[in-house]
């Protein structure tokens, strides 16, 4: 049976292919199923100081019996606070929350066209050196944002993390991504809510003997470079998002997955999101 790597390595940085999203979960339910998750085997954890629960997922990291080096650790910094300090200052206060001696990667959540990006990679750099993190990357970056940052940042950027599930198209920066040789981490790996349906999906599912969002885990982590971090609050999805390391799509059945893509795919879309590139399939026909 042919499997795959569970580690993306991306320009110095090995990070584990599945892991695991915490938020909103915060407080106790945090801790017990970021400890859940442990134990099934994941050893990658998505947070932010958004979140509210860095101190939870911290703490659930100390106290299981996986070895601190064993367990690759993702926090954010929020859009407001990417200037020159405040972008250090956040990174201080978050590895102090998480109680952890460094981070192991640490993220531009949101780009801000209101701050230089010069500025806001020079900083980033900055918090690296400072040993605040051991690796530093982006966040919810558009193909050519990312190639601009990537040549701004004295330091490697190992990582885009974007919203990517098989309804939407994001060619493009995994394109610009892949160049570099960083990782894309794909966040919302499953849409929201289980909305990925088709008869497709449901055939390939019931020939692996497994479920559909095994399959679309399974088609995510299978591309090049590609890591996804899905969540869940029910203990037994978790483990089951976990296990799909014991088979494989076709060449066939990964192009059928990749075929649900839309033009109205994109589900994560605030108001002061970037200008996302422009998909070939959104495109009028006299442009394609």
């Amino acid at each position: 049976m042919h499997t795959m790597t569970t580690c993306v390595h991306a320009r110095g940085a090995d990070i584990p292919a599945l892991g695991f999203g915490t938020s909103p979960m915060t407080g106790q339910l945090c801790r017990d199923l970021v400890s859940h998750a442990l134990s099934v085997g994941y050893r990658h954890f998505d947070t932010s100081s958004r979140s509210g629960n860095e101190p939870d997922v911290g703490h659930a990291i100390l106290h299981s019996k996986v070895p601190r080096k064993d367990v690759f650790v993702t926090t954010k910094v929020w859009r407001e606070e990417l200037r020159d300090g405040a972008l250090q200052r956040s990174a201080q206060a978050s590895l102090e929350r998480l109680g952890l001696d460094c981070i192991d990667l640490l993220l531009v959540h949101w780009p801000n066209d209101d701050i230089p990006l010069a500025e806001t990679m020079r900083a980033l750099a900055s918090a690296r050196a400072q040993g605040l993190a051991r690796h530093v990357g982006v966040a919810n970056f558009p193909a050519a944002m990312f190639l601009r940052a990537s040549e701004l940042c004295s330091a490697p950027i190992v990582a885009n993390q974007c919203e990517y599930h098989p309804l939407l198209d994001q060619d493009a920066v995994l394109a610009a991504v892949r160049s570099t040789g960083a990782a894309f981490i794909s966040f919302s790996p499953l849409g929201r809510g289980g909305n990925i349906r088709s008869d497709a999906l449901t055939a390939i599912a019931k020939r692996h003997g497994k479920t559909e969002s095994q399959v679309l885990l399974r088609w995510n982590i299978q591309q090049a470079q590609v890591c996804a971090i899905p969540r869940s609050t029910n203990p037994a999805r978790i483990a089951e998002n976990f296990a799909v390391f014991d088979f494989a799509l076709s060449d066939d059945e990964m192009a059928r997955v990749s075929a649900l893509r839309r033009s109205d795919g994109r589900q994560v879309n605030p108001p002061f999101s970037p200008q996302w590139d422009a998909a070939p399939s959104a495109m009028p026909l006299a442009q394609v």
